[in-house]
């Protein structure tokens, strides 16, 4: 089973306002990874962090980050922790990430699929993009162990797991963080 979460949390600050709730072509960015996720074959999507209230628009569950201020790192292994039970796998997304297409995140889970040896499946659109990729939850002790030891820049946790990385165009991994951001993105 794969489970899609979108990472709602964070501050936004160079934005200035909730990230998640910006309108990309109509739809709020958040809306735009969910569906995507939906589309691409997960059974069950998420949205983590984040103000419930405000994200309730967004109909879909939104879950109370277990580790915030702490970024991205500490959303994954909240939601690897959460999860851990199922022993599932995580599709995990950045709710700036609005120009995925399902297509794109079928090609993670295809992978993952056909290399049940690794712990994480990583975007790579010219560099590896750690804000999207599929997590097996058996990863989710040594991501505690790293985080415990006061890291929290995924990249260096993903360094220390067996990683594969597919290749993405690099137009479906820009990132929106400023609202210059918006006027470059169609």
């Amino acid at each position: 089973m794969v489970i899609g979460a979108v990472l709602t949390g964070g501050a936004s600050r160079r934005m200035g306002r909730t990230k998640a709730l910006i309108e990309v072509g109509g739809t709020p960015m958040a809306a735009r990874v969910a569906g995507a996720l939906a589309e691409a074959g997960c059974e069950r999507v998420v949205l983590y962090g984040g103000d419930p209230i405000e994200l309730a628009t967004l109909d879909r569950p939104v879950l109370a980050d277990r580790y915030p201020g702490e970024g991205p790192l500490g959303g994954i292994l909240g939601l690897l922790e959460l999860f851990a039970q199922d022993a599932t796998d995580l599709l995990i997304v950045a709710c700036d990430l609005a120009h995925l297409s399902s297509t794109d995140l079928a090609a993670l889970i295809d992978v993952a699929r056909q290399r049940p040896d690794v712990d994480v499946v990583v975007a790579n659109g010219g560099r590896p993009e750690p804000a999207c990729a599929l997590w097996r939850s058996t990863a989710a002790d040594r991501v505690r162990t790293s985080f415990d030891a006061g890291e929290r820049a995924v990249h260096r946790v993903l360094a220390e797991l067996r990683t594969v990385e597919v290749s993405l165009p690099p137009a479906s991994l820009r990132n929106i963080n400023t609202p210059g951001d918006l006027d470059r993105y169609p």
